[in-house]
């Protein structure tokens, strides 16, 4: 139970992780597992690597076995039977004039039930399609509902970098994403630079947020008033990067500097220290206190 293998269903689709018990299994090979849906055919899609101990066991389940030559057939029964389906279901959205738009039909490997995953930007009343498609498959038919950023994932596409889509190539799932994340990246707020082609903010905005915060930490803010080589100014931009910021001195000019070149006003602070009337820095906050508390002991 110490080893972990990434197993997905479907081209594009979210990775599983599942034991690979006793088999020797490299990415490409395709296998049999249980899952909610019964057995199922699956691709390895990750190499065999050490279980994260923050990973319960109790969530993970063996693989089944190998792939046979009968399961690949089943398999690519199945994608055909979908192609056909979609059509025909496709058809028959068009002819009752319904406001949804079909994105994904899945088949259970053993054929006992077809997921049909749509989009539509409310309610849709689709009991007479549900009746069309049950007499025409003779199986257990679901319709489900997507958003939009499902609804790229299972599609597919090209991003404004030029590049698969993040979501149908390599992301597992979804993560919140927020304005915040591109102002402190000092992205443009444009909404048509930070959106993606789901019309949602682009998931590429998280990736190196955290790293941004951290940086930010060693430089002073836009607005604050430092004192650079060449004299007093104010910060009007940042370089996060490069931990270097422009400055506009009271004479008039804008000045690149680094952020260790600059000291505050005296009496103001910066990262926790401040400049004495002396020049000197001295750390205060909570640390300081505890300082004053035991002299005050003494």
């Amino acid at each position: 139970m110490d080893n972990i293998v990434g197993i997905r269903f479907r081209e594009g689709g979210k990775i599983y992780h599942f034991v690979p018990g006793h088999f020797v299994l490299k990415e490409g090979d395709e296998v049999i597992v249980k899952t909610e849906k019964g057995l199922s055919f699956g691709i390895v899609a990750t190499p065999v690597r050490k279980r994260d101990p923050n990973y319960p066991k109790e969530q993970l389940k063996e693989v089944f076995r190998l792939a046979n030559d009968t399961d690949r057939h089943q398999y690519q029964e199945n994608l055909a039977r979908e192609k056909e389906t979609y059509s025909f279901c496709q058809d028959r959205i068009e002819e009752r004039g319904l406001p949804m738009t079909l994105v994904d039909v899945e088949s259970f490997f053993d054929g006992s039930k077809i997921i049909f995953y749509f989009y539509a930007d409310g309610r849709v009343d689709f009991r007479e399609l549900v009746k069309d498609l049950v007499k025409k498959l003779h199986t257990r038919v679901e319709l489900r509902q997507i958003g939009v950023r499902n609804k790229a994932k299972m599609i597919g596409g090209v991003g404004p970098c030029g590049r698969e889509l993040c979501c149908a190539t390599f992301l597992k799932e979804f993560h919140s994403v927020s304005v915040k994340m591109a102002k402190e990246q000092n992205l443009s707020l444009n909404p048509t630079k930070i959106s993606g082609v789901c019309g949602r903010l682009m998931c590429c905005l998280k990736y190196e947020y955290a790293d941004y915060l951290e940086m930010k930490q060693e430089i002073p803010k836009v607005g604050k008033r430092v004192i650079t080589p060449e004299g007093e100014g104010k910060i009007i931009r940042q370089n996060v990067m490069e931990q270097r910021v422009i400055v506009a001195l009271s004479d008039g000019r804008e000045l690149d500097f680094a952020a260790q070149d600059l000291s505050t006003e005296k009496g103001s602070m910066v990262g926790g220290d401040q400049i004495s009337e002396s020049g000197k820095t001295s750390k205060t906050g909570a640390g300081s206190q505890r300082q004053g508390e035991k002299e005050g002991r003494d």
